[in-house]
């Protein structure tokens, strides 16, 4: 991916969506843009306009760190934005993962035995692990269950992403379905932000952008997000509406890889169908999953 584009592109964003009521300026009449200005961000973030046109065109490599938090608070950017920035500094540099574990290969993670041993410990949760391309790498037996739509019959590695945006049966599990395309991509933005060579995350971005016009759409807002905690909705084939919290954990022994847990609010409806959806994981019946993957698009 270009450093050069990204940033200028990720920059502009930003600064479309600050508003100069809340940048504390006057409006004035005659306003060409509803955001604020080069002018305007390059005073508040106490450079020269010259500075700032040149960052903003993607010059961002050699930029000290007091500039990039002045760019950052002037463009009113949260923690995920701020490190986004960041990280497309380093890559301007050259060093896109300074100060970062190397990434390896993921391809071994799904094989670890001790990695299934504690998955398999979290039995009233769906507990999975995931990489930086959003490739589904191992779950727990519940897990299994859960994300049976996706998994299917097999082939190649099931990808959340690719099952978000290229298949109908995403409509159906996800109730909340634009709010978690939002997500996905929010969290792939920040992935290639990391690591801007990183050839597999760009196929996969390739591949969405020419098969998805949702997805093309939201990849050009330029949005990112770290997952951390919080709650979604699904609507399982099997057991109907879940509400589930989650949690992300960062895994150290595998950079760039992710354990996720869902749990259900003890004594909720939802607690008493993943209870259900683990009596069915037991029956054997997930082996013969509700829906087949299909190759279809959604746009």
């Amino acid at each position: 991916m270009d450093n050069k584009a990204e940033v200028r592109e990720f920059l502009m964003s930003r600064r479309a969506k600050i508003t100069p009521e809340r940048a504390g300026l006057p409006a004035g009449p005659n306003r060409r843009v509803a955001g604020l200005r080069r002018t305007e961000v390059a005073a508040l973030a106490d450079v020269s306009v010259e500075y700032y046109a040149k960052l903003e065109r993607g010059a961002l490599g050699g930029a000290s760190s007091s500039v990039l938090d002045a760019i950052a608070r002037a463009l009113f950017l949260d923690d995920t934005e701020r490190t986004h920035l960041f990280d497309l500094a380093r890559a301007g540099d050259g060093i896109p993962l300074s100060g970062r574990p190397r990434r390896r290969s993921t391809s071994n993670v799904a094989s670890r035995p001790s990695l299934h041993w504690v998955l398999n410990t979290i039995t009233d949760g769906v507990a999975f692990v995931r990489d930086q391309h959003q490739d589904l790498l191992a779950t727990n037996e519940l897990g299994r269950a859960f994300y049976a739509p996706l998994i299917g019959s097999g082939g190649r590695t099931p990808n959340l992403a690719r099952f978000q945006f290229l298949d109908p049966a995403s409509k159906d599990f996800y109730p909340d379905w634009e709010l978690f395309a939002g997500m996905c991509v929010a969290i792939m933005r920040t992935e290639a932000g990391r690591d801007p060579n990183d050839k597999d995350l760009q196929n996969l971005v390739g591949e969405l952008s020419t098969q998805s016009d949702v997805f093309r759409r939201l990849w050009g807002a330029h949005d990112v997000r770290t997952h951390g905690a919080g709650t979604k909705r699904f609507n399982h084939p099997v057991v109907g509406e879940l509400t589930l919290a989650y949690e992300e954990l960062v895994m150290t022994a595998d950079p760039g890889c992710v354990l996720m847990i869902y749990t259900a609010e003890p004594g909720s409806p939802s607690a008493e169908r993943l209870r259900l959806l683990a009596s069915w994981a037991a029956s054997g019946a997930v082996a013969e999953p509700p829906h087949q993957e299909t190759s279809k698009t959604v746009s």
